[in-house]
């Protein structure tokens, strides 16, 4: 019998430029450039960011004991799962999608391999005929997922998955995983690009990243989410991320006198650099940057920028750019760094002559909210709706679509959570991205990813643009997925007492 859902009714850059940047090869604006080669199928997942196939055991336990069980039972049907974020953080009013390239990437190449079955089998957990069948496991599923780069909100499904039983329910791990360390970081970084327009953000983190992976990754993720670029060099190759390095309060020590190694530093990179002047005394050393840069101009070699990194960074930055100003160096920007939050590069933002920023820890490990509260759930299977009645954790059954109502300013006035195959007012956000296990799309590129990024983020009302907390952003769960949900609680309760 089709389903009828009635809608809830309604109701009532310029680029910026890139002064820090110190890469192998450069242009004259200081931007990462690279030359077009020849690339073997392995070192295009290196550039591209897939993850290395194999990638079968980076699962959990139980994902493998309950696929051996479905196997044995037949438990074969068609599953539909959906991943999405029960709750806001505390500091948070919206979420940003990111990491659906990397889950894309784990899906197509999903294969167990002779050594994997091997170690497998050393376990004495699973059966000859289960480690059998998945010498020619693949992934077989469709998934529909809301695009990287866009703005949600709680409860509303941002991937599924609907694949037979054992596959759909193998892939969680890794899927939830990947979406949510991406969706983390580009959330957080959302806010630093909120909170300081037309100022330069850079990703400094991976240092003070939980590991490799979460430091590639979140360089990917603040990259989308508006950040100009990264310190990471690796995120370079990967991602084609935009590189920007300075120097360290080391190589100033190394040297017997300050204005000696910012001599050398600025003639190694003549095309532009940016001096780092806090080691021992900040305006002194802006003093320094004052005096060298008229013999450095004679010998063809540009300071782009100066960095802070320690103290009262407004303050120095007032006397900084005064210094430089008074010693014709207007063009040198001022850029700083040392434990941002993005409360205190909004503050810096608007009262100081900083342009530019450097994030690490407080970005990477997006320290005011290190967590999600994010799951990939059981919708559908057989054909039958199906729900989780958990406290605190209930499910809204079925697949379902989010439909998007903007307003005569193009900012977004609600959403509407509905069924798959009804119908709402806006433009619906789930898109088909895969089918029987292949990417229906070629890949996006990263850079289109952030200009949606920004697109989206643009579309915030303003209450939600803010660093405060406020009034929550309208999602309309439909009449059609309340009664589904009544449906399959009946359903459950009838066959409970027919036990």
């Amino acid at each position: 019998m089709a389903r009828r859902c009635m809608s809830p009714s309604a109701s009532g850059s310029a680029e910026t430029s890139r002064p820090f940047s110190i890469a192998s090869k450069a242009t004259e604006t200081g931007q990462f450039t690279g030359a077009h080669v020849e690339l073997t199928s392995s070192e295009r997942d290196l550039l591209t960011g897939a993850e290395p196939s194999p990638n079968a055991l980076l699962t959990d336990l139980y994902q493998l004991t309950m696929m051996q069980a479905y196997y044995e039972t037949g438990m074969t049907a068609p599953a539909a799962f959906e991943f999405f974020v029960r709750k806001l953080p505390a500091t948070r009013n919206f979420f940003l999608a990111a990491g659906l390239e990397q889950v894309l990437d784990y899906l197509a190449q999903l294969r167990f391999t002779d050594a994997d079955i091997a170690w497998l089998r050393g376990l004495d957990r699973f059966s000859d005929v289960f480690l059998d069948r998945l010498r020619s496991f693949r992934f077989t599923g469709d998934v529909n997922a809301i695009p990287e780069g866009t703005v949600f909100f709680p409860d509303e499904p941002i991937l599924r998955v609907v694949a037979p039983m054992p596959e759909a329910q193998l892939v969680e791990t890794r899927i939830v995983n990947l979406l949510h360390l991406e969706t983390l970081i580009a959330s957080k970084a959302a806010r630093f690009v909120l909170a300081a327009p037309n100022k330069t953000l850079v990703d400094f983190g991976l240092r003070r990243a939980h590991g490799a992976e979460a430091g590639l990754l979140a360089a990917r993720a603040s990259y989308i989410a508006g950040f100009d670029g990264t310190a990471t060099v690796m995120a370079g190759q990967r991602f084609g991320i935009p590189l920007y390095g300075t120097m360290a309060h080391s190589f100033v020590q190394a040297y017997d006198s300050e204005i000696a190694a910012l001599e050398r530093f600025a003639l190694a990179y003549p095309k532009g650099s940016t001096l780092l002047i806090d080691t021992y005394d900040t305006e002194a050393a802006a003093g320094k940057v004052v005096r060298l840069a008229a013999r450095l101009r004679e010998a063809g070699v540009r300071v782009a920028a100066v960095r802070i990194d320690s103290g009262d960074l407004s303050a120095h930055a007032r006397q900084v750019r005064r210094i430089l100003d008074a010693g014709g160096l207007a063009d040198v920007k001022i850029f700083a760094s040392g434990g941002l939050d993005e409360y205190l590069v909004e503050r810096l933002a608007k009262e100081s002559p900083i342009d530019g920023f450097g994030v690490g820890t407080n970005l990477v490990t997006s320290q005011d909210a290190p967590g999600l509260d994010c799951a990939y759930k059981l919708q559908e299977y057989a054909g039958r709706a199906r729900r989780k009645r958990s406290e605190g954790k209930a499910t809204w059954p079925g697949r379902k679509q989010v439909y998007r109502t903007l307003d005569a300013s193009n900012r977004m006035l609600r959403d509407v959570l509905t069924l798959e195959g009804q119908s709402a007012d806006g433009a619906p956000l789930m898109q088909q991205v895969m089918r029987a296990g292949k990417r229906i799309a070629d890949r996006l590129p990263d850079a289109a990813v952030r200009e949606r990024a920004a697109a989206s983020l643009a579309q915030l009302p303003d209450a939600l643009r803010e660093l405060t907390k406020a009034p929550p952003y309208v999602v309309q769960v439909a009449p059609c997925v309340r009664q589904l949900a009544d449906e399959v609680d009946a359903y459950e309760r009838a066959q409970t007492g027919a036990q």
